[in-house]
């Protein structure tokens, strides 16, 4: 009971480290978008000598990024929480077998994640000039990359959950007929 307790307090407080620090870091990725929005064009009339280019675009670059950094770590820290929910989660169906049951719970969170992500990230990549088809279609197939992975060691896992059960039934069955051939 004591290592329950002590990691149930070990998982309060990684909740209340990193949700402040996820919605602040959501927060700043939505202002750093909307600065990415509002700023840029009050720039197109400004050509960076050299380069080739209007000063717009490198505002907006520059912005993207800045969101993206803390959209990564609004991801970090929400994989981390989904973690510890998909733990509680699975710990209230009953499920206390190895960790492969958790695991294929959490890939499924991750699953959905990626999707959420690469919806979300998509119309952004789009709006990119010359590139933003490229880029849009970069971002599917590496997210259905990461999809597919998952889906693959769901699979597995399944597999391997479904092969132990099967030989012990097979061993409970095989004992069963030997203790009837000895009576």
């Amino acid at each position: 009971m004591v290592v329950t307790f002590s990691s149930m307090r070990e998982k309060g407080e990684e909740i209340r480290n990193r949700l402040p620090r996820l919605i602040m870091s959501l927060i700043m990725g939505i202002i750093f978008w909307m600065l990415s929005v509002f700023v840029p064009p009050t720039l197109t009339e400004v050509p960076i000598p050299g380069i080739g280019t209007q000063a717009s675009f490198l505002v907006w670059v520059l912005m993207v990024l800045i969101m993206g950094i803390f959209l990564i770590r609004v991801l970090s820290d929400a994989l981390i929480l989904g973690d510890i929910l998909t733990d509680v989660f699975v710990s209230k169906l009953g499920i206390k077998e190895e960790r492969s049951p958790k695991r294929a719970a959490r890939e499924v969170v991750y699953i959905i994640v990626i999707v959420l992500v690469v919806t979300a990230v998509i119309p952004i990549t789009a709006t990119i000039e010359d590139y933003g088809t490229t880029f849009s279609a970069i971002i599917t197939y590496i997210g259905l990359g990461f999809v597919i992975v998952f889906i693959y060691d769901i699979g597995r896992t399944l597999y391997t959950i479904i092969e132990n059960k099967a030989e012990a039934i097979a061993d409970q069955l095989t004992k069963s007929q030997k203790e009837k051939k000895r009576d």
